[in-house]
């Protein structure tokens, strides 16, 4: 294919053709269809993960391909297009420090835990979580429902399979490994699965965290919401934590990633310690009032 002459932005010398127009567009559509809010330096991104598309959709140019997109309501290439641009770096006791909080945390509950992780990935938090469940009670059979959901659906049955490499585990100690995953053996040397009874205390579930529409009920005593905000700009930011907080129980916990500060784009949340969150006083007394 002859490319076309680059100007500022553009690319040249690549199996499609890609300019400054079609990264605009697929800021556009990815800003309208998920939130986020791609940086000028993710253009070599959105080329290397959206050429897989065009490859595997038979077209040839970028201009087709978002052409194609805005006017069709095919679901499927909506859902591939937008697992293609959703970034997922997660690993097993991420950010370890908040894991001794969740269980300190969880011992003072009276009642059967409800959680959500509202940015699963791969599963490997969820998981860490259900593991910090089971060392907070003693039991691989603990007392907490955890929902776990992402927009993207391919890592979600990742999540939902829970089978992974060994070298995913390689920093875990032994204790946890025997402990909460089964090794492969014959073809399946080389990876672990995580024993069923992590795998019956999580239900799987897609959500679009812009969606008008949450297929979720009820309050939580845990909200994670690591990672994923730094994709999203501050008016975004602000309407989703505005819509967790009536989902929070007056003693809830939300947790943030290490680069995410939630008190400039809410008022209704106070800091209780590194990157983890609970309602104000005025929330928590609106809460408990009959």
């Amino acid at each position: 294919m002859k490319p076309t002459v680059p100007g500022k932005g553009e690319s040249s010398g690549k199996e499609f053709d890609f300019n400054s127009r079609d990264f605009e567009r697929v800021r556009g559509l990815i800003y309208q269809r998920a939130g986020i809010a791609l940086a000028d330096s993710k253009q070599e991104m959105v080329y290397s993960r959206l050429a897989r598309r065009l490859r595997a959709t038979g077209i040839t140019s970028f201009q087709q391909y978002l052409d194609m997109l805005e006017r069709t309501h095919d679901s499927d290439e909506w859902e591939a297009f937008t697992n293609a641009l959703t970034t997922n770096l997660t690993s097993f006791f991420r950010e370890a420090h908040h894991f001794p909080i969740l269980v300190d945390f969880l011992k003072t509950l009276k009642e059967p835990a409800t959680i959500w992780c509202s940015a699963a990935s791969t599963g490997e938090e969820p998981y860490t979580i259900a593991m910090s469940a089971c060392e907070a009670y003693g039991s691989m059979t603990p007392p907490v429902q955890i929902v776990a959901t992402d927009i993207d659906t391919n890592v979600l049955a990742t999540g939902a399979n829970g089978v992974y490499p060994m070298e995913r585990i390689e920093k875990m100690s032994p204790e946890r490994v025997k402990k909460f995953f089964l090794r492969g053996k014959g073809s399946h040397e080389g990876y672990v699965r995580v024993r069923p009874e992590l795998r019956k205390l999580i239900t799987f579930k897609q959500l679009n965290l812009l969606a008008d529409g949450w297929p979720i009920s009820g309050q939580f005593d845990v909200i994670f919401c690591r990672n994923v905000m730094i994709y999203f700009d501050k008016p975004t930011q602000s309407k989703i934590l505005s819509r967790f907080v009536p989902l929070m129980k007056p003693h809830a916990l939300l947790f943030a990633g290490h680069s995410e500060n939630f008190l400039y784009v809410s008022d209704a949340l106070k800091l209780k310690g590194k990157t983890v969150y609970e309602l104000n006083a005025n929330q928590r007394v609106a809460r408990t009032k009959p």
